[in-house]
């Protein structure tokens, strides 16, 4: 197993455990335990765990999200396919938002070569298609939450309601037919809020692992969603549940 699916593998354990151990660890993936030291002392600087003799303890919080690094890794094929599915559902002139997240820094650069307008919330994806030749770029202001890099705050929620965008391209924490679209920030709710609302089309681009986990704060209801772009593993009930609310479900061919 690859270093980075062992911390993938890792990182998925501690969503449901408290801590976790080296010997443990080192049984499972057939490595040594010096191998898994050094993950979990990876995965501490990024602040997922805290180290304790012989193992760790998770920090991964129900209100939290772990950090953008630590999420860049997670199911990047999917990821990749997604965004170009996300692409392929853009027509060139069309005025586009991006949320942050990253999901959308994968679809920002899928898109590098199209001819759109696009209002990036994400400094990232505002970085990939700065240099883009037929991309006309539009950053909203406000304040930049520094963890992630995504713009937050009055001025950018102003900033949204002031335009109108032919698409809204929408990350999220969590989505279910429950608790519908979720995410950990509050700040940030109240941004993909008004996104969604200044927007003809909303496309929800998130991996199948979102729909296993419900975040702290409440975005919208499944009824307010036209399109969810995500991979093979979507559960079944949660397919059918979309697809009954009147939403497209679409998933690329792997």
């Amino acid at each position: 197993m690859e270093s980075s699916d062992r911390v993938r593998a890792i990182m998925s354990t501690l969503r449901t455990a408290d801590s976790v151990s080296v010997a443990e660890l080192a049984v499972e993936h057939g490595v040594s335990e010096m191998t898994i030291r050094r993950d979990l002392d990876e995965l501490a600087q990024q602040g997922v765990v805290r180290r304790v003799r012989g193992g760790a303890l998770s920090l991964l919080l129900r209100g939290e999200e772990p950090p953008f690094g630590v999420r860049e890794r997670e199911a990047v094929e999917a990821k990749q396919r997604i965004a170009a599915e996300v692409a392929a559902l853009l027509t060139d002139g069309e005025a586009v938002l991006f949320d942050g997240g990253t999901t959308l820094l994968e679809v920002a650069r899928a898109v590098r070569d199209r001819r759109l307008t696009v209002l990036t919330l994400a400094l990232r994806s505002a970085q990939e298609l700065a240099t883009a030749p037929r991309i006309r770029l539009v950053l909203p202001g406000g304040e930049v939450r520094q963890s992630e890099m995504n713009f937050v705050g009055p001025l950018t929620e102003a900033s949204i309601k002031a335009l109108r965008f032919d698409t809204a391209v929408i990350g999220c924490c969590g989505l279910s037919a429950e608790h519908g679209l979720t995410a950990h920030d509050l700040p940030e709710v109240a941004i993909k809020q008004a996104a969604i609302a200044s927007a003809r089309r909303v496309v929800v681009a998130c991996d199948s692992g979102k729909f296993s986990r419900t975040a702290f704060g409440a975005v919208c209801g499944l009824d307010r969603l036209d399109i969810v772009v995500t991979d093979e593993g979507i559960p079944q009930d949660q397919h059918d549940a979309l697809t009954a609310a009147g939403v497209t479900v679409r998933i690329p061919r792997p």
